[in-house]
């Protein structure tokens, strides 16, 4: 009996090839969920960092929570910077106090259109 010839009955349901189609496609779905798992592990981390900069609108800007995501979405609008990376800028200016000055600019106009506020000066140097 050649080896490549199965006993009778003992072929993969639906032909010979089927059993190596399952595991490509097994192996594709791992794939892909692996990396929705990672998208979806990004934008946890990005709602995060989103739901920090809209804090720090309504303590700065005393505006509602609403306003400042609608004020985040608009300096990343005006500016053209992705509005994650706009919330990254408005917490590391939080800490360290440096901003990019058109999105100063745009975060100012934009705070005054809502709130009845001014951003604060830049803390002085040490």
């Amino acid at each position: 009996m050649p080896s490549d010839v199965r006993p009778a009955g003992t072929e993969p349901p639906g032909g010979p090839d089927e059993g190596v189609s399952s595991v490509d496609a097994t192996t594709d779905e791992i794939f892909e969920l692996q990396e929705e798992i990672g998208q979806l592990k990004q934008a946890i981390t990005s709602h995060a960092v989103v739901d920090q900069a809209i804090g720090m609108m309504v303590a700065l800007g005393r505006v509602t929570p609403d306003q400042g995501w609608v004020v985040l979405q608009e300096v990343s609008q005006h500016t053209n910077v992705k509005l994650r990376d706009i919330a990254e800028m408005i917490i590391a200016w939080g800490g360290e106090g440096d901003m990019w000055p058109d999105v100063r600019a745009a975060l100012e106009e934009t705070l005054d259109k809502y709130g009845p506020t001014q951003i604060p000066d830049d803390p002085p140097d040490s």
